[in-house]
């Protein structure tokens, strides 16, 4: 059974940068030609595809968040990390990391989901 966890600080100050980590255990992030991705949802919204990272370590992003996002990976601890640059307070959401087996923003493409964390922006 996969699970996967995120980690990361509940708040970030205006224009710093956001950095959650997502921890996957019973599978390893290197095989199985998965798409290993990160998801939000602000307060009141739907959910938004941020990007992915796949089992070969490429990275796709969502044009919309592209100039200040970036998706890396730590194989030797089978973990997945977003890092979101210049935060604002619309930065403000619950993050998801989940796991597709193919390049979607369709959440009901995604088979495996963490618990999401709370993260906040604010001064």
């Amino acid at each position: 059974q996969v699970q996967l966890q995120e980690s990361g600080p509940g708040l970030v100050k205006p224009s710093q940068t956001l950095s959650l980590t997502c921890t996957v255990s019973g599978g390893s992030i290197t095989t199985g030609y998965y798409y290993w991705g990160w998801i939000r949802q602000p307060p009141g919204k739907g959910l938004e595809w941020m990007g992915a990272i796949t089992y070969d370590g490429s990275t796709y992003y969502n044009p919309s968040l592209k100039s200040h996002t970036s998706i890396s990976r730590d194989t030797s601890k089978n973990q997945f990390s977003l890092q979101l640059s210049s935060v604002t307070p619309e930065d403000t959401a619950v993050y998801y990391c989940a796991r597709s087996d193919h390049l979607t923003q369709n959440r009901d493409e995604y088979d495996y989901w963490g618990q999401g964390t709370q993260v906040t922006v604010s001064s």
